[in-house]
């Protein structure tokens, strides 16, 4: 067994509470029981290993059942020199104190410095109760300092690895607006072709799931906030119902049952079904053989009765439940699960996003996951969303082939990506409006500034963009024109900009990648807003 396999020394939070495990190198008899007496005398629980060699010394360090050493100096054929430095090579954080008669000071001082805790004369022995139990206080310490320094560094890469997400994830919405938004005016313009049009539905499709994948990047790193309303669980289900079928394949049996009374929610529905859909991913991936899968909804309440054994806070919830018959998790798998990046899958199988994705998801809904699972008995987690007693928010759906809203008023059009900036030029001209075009905030200010037509009515520009931001610029335009209306637009959002979107009139917020029908709804309905 490796020192890093083997068992650690136990948590000594409170001294009197569990028994400490104490190695005493001592070979004289007499003085190992005046020892023990005195640790009796002081109410200390404990056990005792009393060894007298070199061998039973190296036998307890393999068994490694101890939590602090007690050892003499000087012992027949093996001091406690030798006996210090296999314990600090092996446990060097295992509290070490010297119990012995003789040392002297100058020995006493070099073993300190050689790792020892302390140095307890054997004439002075009423002092050696207080002296482990600071032994094994400060012991705790330092382990939870490391704790707690590990964690820190490790929330340090993941920030670093939450900007660079979402900096890659900002470029890339770039990349899949441009698809998804040439792909819809190839479709305006192919309606007699079928196979033409085929080939761009599976382009589109493609696109879609790129977009699906920036958006867990976005969740994870904190880079896109939600935006919820009040939504019914069951139907984020029933229209996903479909897709779920197509993602599992023939050899899975899945079964959807909702409780048709389960409660409304308040979340993102997209987020919600990215939830559903990362989970059922998950549980086909368990089932490589295939199996049952059951989606189910149901209403539950916790009451300060169930707090002892419940992991949800007491509360009303609508719980989203995904059973399947797979390969189970082991305990060590389920302490990780949420941790991102983590996977299990085997290399270029998973991103190890989809489980962290699904917890920021819920979290930010104000809700829970509970996991239950064992190796070789399946999986089931419930997803525990607070119930609310609200009517349903009024969702405008996208009609397939409907006309775009549009209009004649004149907007600047601020983006600093050039093919993102052409297309949704080309996407408002198409619908009506004279577009005004800019690449930066310095350039939107001049060509305001210079333009001497009719009044600008609307500004659409990007957040983040060089030498002047969007939100700076539309500051400055709003101070010059009071009555200016601002779109922002990005592939990330802040909380700045969610700020100003949701709080100041004629400002309002459209997340890339859009569609050209996004945009232009949009864009009339922030013209038409009073």
């Amino acid at each position: 067994m490796s020192a890093s396999e083997q068992p650690q020394p136990q948590a000594i939070a409170d001294l009197s509470a569990q028994p400490i495990r104490i190695l005493l190198l001592e070979d004289d008899a007499a003085d190992a029981a005046l020892i023990e007496a005195i640790l009796e005398a002081d109410d200390l629980a404990f056990t005792l290993n009393c060894v007298g060699n070199v061998g039973e010394f190296v036998l307890a360090h393999e068994e490694a059942a101890f939590d602090i050493v007690l050892a003499d100096f000087n012992l027949p054929g093996f001091d406690g020199a030798e006996a210090l430095a296999m314990t600090r090579k092996r446990f060097p954080d295992v509290p070490f104190i010297f119990v012995s008669a003789g040392m002297g000071e100058e020995l006493a001082i070099e073993s300190l410095r050689s790792g020892a805790t302390d140095c307890v004369a054997k004439d002075r022995l009423a002092r050696l109760p207080q002296a482990l139990r600071r032994a094994l206080r400060e012991a705790e310490s330092r382990r939870e300092h490391e704790r707690l320094e590990k964690k820190f560094i490790e929330a340090q890469k993941m920030e670093v690895v939450g900007h660079l997400a979402a900096g890659v994830a900002h470029d890339f919405n770039n990349i899949v607006g441009i698809i998804l938004g040439y792909s819809d005016l190839l479709l305006q313009k192919l309606a007699g072709d079928a196979t033409a049009r085929g080939n761009v539905e599976t382009i589109r499709h493609a696109a879609e799931r790129a977009a699906g994948l920036t958006r867990q990047l976005l969740i994870f790193s904190r880079g896109q906030t939600l935006q919820p309303t009040i939504i019914d669980l069951n139907q984020v289900v029933a229209d996903l119902d479909k897709m779920l079928r197509r993602l599992i394949g023939e050899n899975i049996d899945l079964t959807v049952k909702m409780d048709p009374d389960a409660g409304h929610i308040k979340a993102d529905s997209g987020y919600v079904g990215q939830v559903l859909m990362n989970l059922v991913v998950n549980a086909r991936d368990a089932m490589p053989g295939g199996g049952e899968l059951r989606v189910s909804t149901r209403n539950v309440s916790v009451k300060a009765a169930d707090l002892a054994d419940s992991r949800v806070p007491r509360g009303d919830y609508a719980v989203l439940s995904i059973c399947d018959s797979g390969i189970g998790m082991s305990p060590e798998v389920q302490a990780r699960l949420f941790e991102a990046f983590f996977t299990t899958k085997p290399k270029g199988k998973g991103t190890g996003l989809g489980l962290a994705t699904c917890h920021t998801i819920v979290k930010q809904c104000g809700g829970y996951i509970v996991v239950e699972s064992a190796s070789g008995k399946g999986s089931t987690f419930e997803v525990y969303f607070p119930r609310v007693d609200l009517p349903l928010d009024a969702i405008a759906r996208e009609r397939s082939g409907a006309a775009l809203p549009r209009g004649t008023e004149t907007i600047l059009l601020v983006e600093d990506e050039p093919a993102v900036r052409q297309l949704a030029a080309e996407i408002l001209e198409r619908v009506g409006y004279h577009v005004l075009r800019a690449g930066n905030g310095e350039e939107g200010l001049r060509v305001a500034r210079q333009y001497s037509g009719a009044p600008i009515s609307l500004v659409i520009t990007d957040v983040v963009m060089p030498r002047m931001s969007g939100a700076a610029m539309a500051e400055c335009l709003k101070n010059q024109y009071k009555h200016l209306k601002i779109l922002f637009t990005s592939g990330y959002t802040n909380e700045v900009v969610t700020s100003c979107a949701g709080t100041n009139h004629g400002v309002a917020f459209l997340p890339k990648p859009y569609t050209p029908a996004t945009l232009a709804k949009k864009t009339r309905e922030l013209l038409d807003l009073k």
